[in-house]
């Protein structure tokens, strides 16, 4: 009797309980949402690559695929992403004895809106910027490629994180 009851109780409760979890750490309700939507992000920012927001659109695209069982359409998602890339920059960071820059800072900046069609309170337009050093005993034209991937994934995971995560 016991034993039956004991089953009964755990299958009430695990059948009661709705767990959505995942190694990419979003939550999202996939009865709910099944496509997201990603706007080209133009530049804006005078001096920056010409193949940077082509890199970075696809970048945020990649991570929902990769990350989600959500699919890509080509607009009006149940989840959908524009904004623009507002600057891109680089500046000193360490100067050395000699006044000279021993490290320099590409810093990129995106301005992004966030629309969930399925839970407004989600909605968001908020600017992210992330950054990568590099001697500067280097040419930034060297670097830049590497500079720009490492970046973009920074900026990507964290707009992933803003707009599916519950962290």
């Amino acid at each position: 009797m016991r034993i039956a009851f004991s089953f009964i109780i755990i299958v009430l409760v695990h059948t009661g309980c709705k767990m959505n979890y995942g190694f990419s750490g979003a939550s999202i309700d996939y009865n709910e949402v099944k496509t997201y939507s990603v706007k080209f992000f133009p530049n804006y920012a005078p001096l920056a690559q010409p193949t940077l927001s082509q890199e970075f659109t696809e970048e945020l695209r990649d991570v929902f695929l990769n990350q989600t069982k959500l699919d890509l359409v080509k607009a009006n998602g149940d989840l959908q992403f524009s904004g623009k890339i507002t600057d891109y920059n680089t500046t000193p960071v360490s100067i050395t004895a000699n006044e000279v820059a021993a490290q320099n800072r590409l810093t990129i900046t995106v301005q992004v809106t966030f629309v969930n069609t399925k839970d407004e309170t989600k909605n968001f337009e908020q600017t992210f910027s992330k950054y990568a050093d590099y001697s500067s005993t280097e040419a930034l034209s060297s670097v830049e490629s590497s500079l720009i991937e490492e970046i973009n994934k920074l900026l990507v995971q964290e707009i992933f994180n803003k707009s599916v995560s519950n962290w």
